[in-house]
């Protein structure tokens, strides 16, 4: 059963509704405690496995610009994973092709990635 849970601040607190389900509110300290604390609410209302119950959090900060921001920030830190994964998949494909196939030494490869010996042998030794 997947659900939405509309956290809003209140005070030191995050009010929580579900309004996918009558009657599921609960509140938390802390955003990362909200869906579990949805999922036992749910739970119970509904009389399935909290296990059973997704919990997708939307949550309003009171600041539009302050969440866009946030959102951005988030969307960029993703974007440069990815990049990094594409990356590291290039240098072990690199490795691969510069020792193995025109077999330059460890230091040349070193050098013609504009990396360190220490890390062609890794790179190496991933690709393998």
């Amino acid at each position: 059963m997947k659900v939405t849970a509309k956290a809003a601040r209140d005070g030191g607190w995050w009010v929580v509704e579900v309004p996918e389900v009558d009657g599921a509110f609960t509140q938390g300290r802390r955003l990362d405690q909200i869906p579990a604390m949805v999922a036992d609410a749910v739970s119970l209302l509904e009389d399935v496995p909290a296990d059973d119950v997704e919990v997708e959090l939307d949550f309003d900060l009171g600041d539009p610009a302050a969440l866009e921001e946030a959102r951005q920030a988030r969307a960029q830190v993703e974007a440069a994973a990815r990049a990094q994964e594409e990356a590291a998949r290039a240098s072990r494909a690199a490795v691969a092709h510069l020792r193995h196939r025109t077999k330059l030494s460890v230091r040349d490869t070193a050098v013609v990635l504009g990396v360190s010996p220490q890390r062609v042998s890794q790179l190496d030794h991933a690709a393998s």
